[in-house]
């Protein structure tokens, strides 16, 4: 028993001598390829146990023969591994060189292709991981596209509904100061409505911009649906009268919700104008409230006629019209953005979809945002 632990104990100091040699190369080495340090590896345990047979060899005073053929058996075994952890570190090291090279594919915009052929688990996993940031990149620039091109067609059309009225509110000042006008008080009604659509048109730029910005600040208060219904049917009713629209608010239940009352109002002021200048004289607008599974659901539908299925998903765009046209009368195109980003605001939801003779848009609120 004596001899066996004096046999562990050579072979143990032979060993970690071998060891910490190897483990001073690999500190050296550390920043060269993989295919150095798996060779170190292998060197290291073939020199740890040739060390550990010698120091035994040398204690138990083996022959010279002995000592040859151990001798011989290790560097044989040595032969193998060296080769082994070259080839092996070449294999990772060529692999790890094609993941490099896919990997500059998409950081110049592209996409990321994984290199075929087999792999190593941690390569793999490398592999999946870059292919999902290249995903996530490709969706953010596609999104930072949108956006920018969103960004230029509201300029545009912003900078074209301001220079119209700026130039008929230019002329009519002309004419009252040269005293031409057979019928001031017609002027002076038609600069108040002129002065009036751009002081809506920047409130809306005034909002849009807080809500692209995060800077949108809620007071949620405890308020029940119909009372919220009631209150801009009452603010859209001069509105409609003026159309021709009927107004209908028979639908809605009298549901309890927590919301900042005066931003979920100008939601439906802005479902509510926009459905009345899109149905047709003799028509109807209908507001409902139900409740749907986890969800309480305002909607409004007009009689406009549908919206083509190509523009449905392009509705809540900031600067979507429906319409070539850009009169006036379209408005700016800010109401619909304005809706959407103040119900999400709420961790709510707004869809838009074709029913007979129109369209209806929902609002969805989450019963935890609702019931409080």
């Amino acid at each position: 028993m004596r001899d066996m632990l004096l046999i562990a104990l050579y072979a143990l100091l032979g060993a970690a001598a071998a060891g910490v040699a190897g483990a001073l190369v690999l500190r050296v080495l550390r920043h060269r390829s993989v295919a150095v340090s798996l060779t170190v590896v292998a060197a290291v345990t073939v020199t740890a146990m040739l060390a550990g047979t010698l120091a035994v060899a040398q204690a138990m005073f083996l022959s010279a023969h002995d000592l040859t053929v151990v001798t011989m058996v290790v560097a044989m075994a040595a032969v193998v591994s060296l080769a082994t952890a070259l080839l092996l570190g070449r294999w990772v090291v060529a692999r790890s060189r094609e993941l490099a090279r896919a990997a500059r594919s998409f950081g110049d915009g592209g996409s990321f292709a994984a290199p075929g052929g087999p792999s190593t688990a941690e390569l793999d996993e490398l592999s999946r991981e870059l292919a999902a940031t290249s995903e996530r990149l490709a969706a953010s620039r596609e999104r930072e596209r949108a956006l920018e091109t969103s960004r230029r067609e509201l300029v545009a059309w912003i900078s074209h509904d301001l220079r119209t009225p700026l130039a008929g509110l230019r002329a009519m000042s002309e004419a009252l100061e040269d005293g031409v006008v057979q019928d001031p008080e017609r002027y002076f009604r038609q600069i108040r409505t002129e002065v009036d659509r751009l002081n809506a048109m920047v409130g809306d730029l005034f909002e849009l911009s807080r809500i692209h910005a995060g800077a949108l600040s809620l007071t949620p208060t405890r308020m029940s649906v119909y009372d919220l219904v009631g209150e801009a049917l009452a603010g859209a009713d001069p509105l409609a009268r003026e159309c021709g629209v009927r107004l209908v608010g028979d639908g809605v239940e009298p549901l309890p919700v927590e919301v900042d009352g005066k931003e979920m109002t100008r939601v439906l002021a802005n479902l509510l104008v926009n459905a009345i200048r899109r149905t047709p004289a003799d028509g109807t607008v209908a507001v409902a409230a139900e409740r749907r599974e986890d969800w309480v659901v305002l909607s409004v539908t007009d009689g406009c006629g549908g919206i083509p299925e190509e523009d449905l998903p392009r509705v809540f765009d900031t600067g979507w019209r429906g319409s070539p046209a850009r009169t006036p009368p379209a408005g700016a195109g800010l109401g619909l953005a304005i809706v959407r980003g103040i119900v999400e605001a709420h961790s709510g939801r707004a869809d838009v979809r074709n029913v007979s003779g129109g369209c209806r848009f929902e609002v969805s609120l989450p019963t935890t945002a609702a019931t409080g």
